[in-house]
């Protein structure tokens, strides 16, 4: 069951799961409030302690609203444009045969039919991103999946305003922001780590930390470095 407290102008989406503490969450890019609590709880013990954390709330939205955001992308000759954490110019040119994105040292070719529009160019792209993120992502999963000793049913690549990722864990299955294909290679590693991480505990407990900690020490600077990227 899902609720919503509002304190002042911050609206906080409540969930009560079967967990022992309680998880606050401010989420990026727009700083969506989250918070888990255990079954039990009361709405007004929750609504309280989320009134003695509105300093902090509001510290993580400032940084959030302070954070480099990428214009938007017109995908025209010159304009930067990244892929695995690295800045490439994008050159278009147009073609009247099947459009196509090609990647060399420094650029990104992208060829086009006459006359098409941004939004035609932004889909071109997008599946190529989506291409080279079922390259990448296959292998991980094996990775993690022998490392867990859990098994993922399937994948989905979605775009997503406020998370990198989320996990179905009854259905077995994890989705992946799709903007993960412009960050550095090491965050979709921890991302889909993550998201596996739910199969053996879907809350985020001590349990779910430990896993973390012992898989991948270096987890909480890879999620700061991640939130700290250009937004798109």
């Amino acid at each position: 069951m899902t609720e919503t407290i509002q304190l002042g102008d911050i609206d906080i989406q409540v969930t009560r799961k079967a967990v022992k503490n309680v998880h606050l969450s401010v989420h990026p890019p727009e700083g969506h409030i989250t918070l888990v609590a255990p079954s039990s709880t009361r709405l007004d013990v929750v609504r309280a302690y989320a009134i003695s954390k509105l300093p902090w709330i509001r510290r993580q939205q400032e940084k959030l609203l302070a954070q480099e955001r990428e214009s938007p992308r017109q995908f025209v000759t010159r304009e930067s444009h990244y892929l695995w954490g690295r800045r490439y110019l994008l050159e278009v040119v147009e073609k009247d045969e099947k459009p196509s994105v090609k990647l060399d040292h420094k650029r990104v070719l992208l060829s086009v039919r006459p006359g098409s529009d941004r939004i035609k160019r932004a889909e071109i792209i997008h599946e190529w991103h989506k291409k080279i993120l079922h390259g990448a992502i296959p292998s991980i999963i094996a990775k993690w999946e022998k490392k867990l000793g859990v098994q993922v049913s399937g994948y989905y690549l979605q775009r997503m305003k406020t998370k990198w990722g989320s996990c179905n864990y009854r259905a077995g299955n994890i989705r992946l922001n799709t903007e993960l294909v412009k960050k550095p290679k090491d965050h979709l590693d921890y991302i889909i780590l993550h998201e596996m991480a739910h199969l053996i505990e879907p809350t985020h407990s001590e349990r779910f930390l430990a896993i973390l900690n012992k898989h991948y020490p270096g987890w909480r600077e890879a999620k700061d470095e991640l939130n700290a990227l250009p937004l798109g």
